[in-house]
């Protein structure tokens, strides 16, 4: 009787440890991507928040410098505690759903902005590409070389599928604009004309044309400088601290 008590015991404890173990993985997993989502919106939100904002200047370089932080620091702590090779990918896939969730329910239901002016980035493909390099290499040296490199140039071309019909130009009252700066200009926002500007204009346009090489090349540089900061911090907040025992 006290074998089969026993028993009972043990199996309530196995399953009350499973189901604590998933609950706490989900809270740290949600405020992963929570603080991952603001850091996102404060440090990249006009940016990302709209179409016409999306050009080749400024969108492939403040996006992926704003975003490389938190892959990087889950990176650190997933991989050198448990080699769990899916870091940045879980963080990415957990900062877009954020992000479509955001869109949907604060800018097309609440605002009534057209979810093809506010649709947000991927990072899927870069996140993949890091973490591969650094499930092959199991080095973080190596891959913020050129995981890092390659995050700021896969951005622009992993996002050109979504972002392309929107480049085509278009005439509007005698002036030639793009699609984008149609939307624009037909849903007027707050702030303007403190953000009311034409896509694909700027002085890096003195680089003979080519921003987008100039863009990514230097969005690449600074993500790997960005890497191994992260990297630093996600490895010291997960390193376990253990208190020495005190006699009474």
């Amino acid at each position: 009787m006290n074998e089969r008590l026993l028993t009972q015991r043990e199996s309530e404890a196995d399953f009350v440890r499973k189901r604590f173990d998933l609950a706490v993985l989900l809270i740290i997993f949600l405020a992963t991507v929570a603080a991952a989502w603001i850091h996102q919106q404060l440090f990249a939100g006009d940016w990302s928040f709209w179409i016409d904002l999306k050009d080749r200047m400024w969108w492939p370089v403040i996006v992926p410098i704003a975003t490389i932080c938190f892959p990087a620091a889950v990176q650190a702590a997933l991989w050198t505690h448990w080699k769990f090779p899916a870091g940045a990918t879980m963080v990415c896939f957990g900062l877009l759903l954020g992000q479509w969730l955001n869109r949907i329910i604060n800018f097309w239901a609440w605002a009534k902005f057209p979810i093809n002016l506010v649709f947000p980035e991927t990072l899927l493909p870069q996140a993949i590409v890091l973490d591969g390099i650094l499930m092959i290499t199991n080095n973080f040296v190596v891959t913020a070389l050129i995981g890092g490199e390659l995050w700021g140039w896969l951005f622009y071309p992993s996002n050109w599928p979504m972002i392309a019909p929107y480049h085509v130009p278009v005439e509007y009252h005698g002036q030639l604009l793009s699609v984008a700066d149609l939307i624009q200009y037909q849903y007027i926002r707050t702030s303007t004309p403190e953000y009311l500007r034409m896509v694909e204009t700027g002085t890096m346009r003195s680089f003979a044309g080519g921003v987008l090489g100039v863009s990514a090349f230097f969005s690449g540089f600074i993500s790997i400088l960005m890497y191994f900061i992260w990297w630093y911090m996600g490895y010291f907040f997960a390193k376990p601290i253990y208190l020495k025992a005190k006699r009474i």
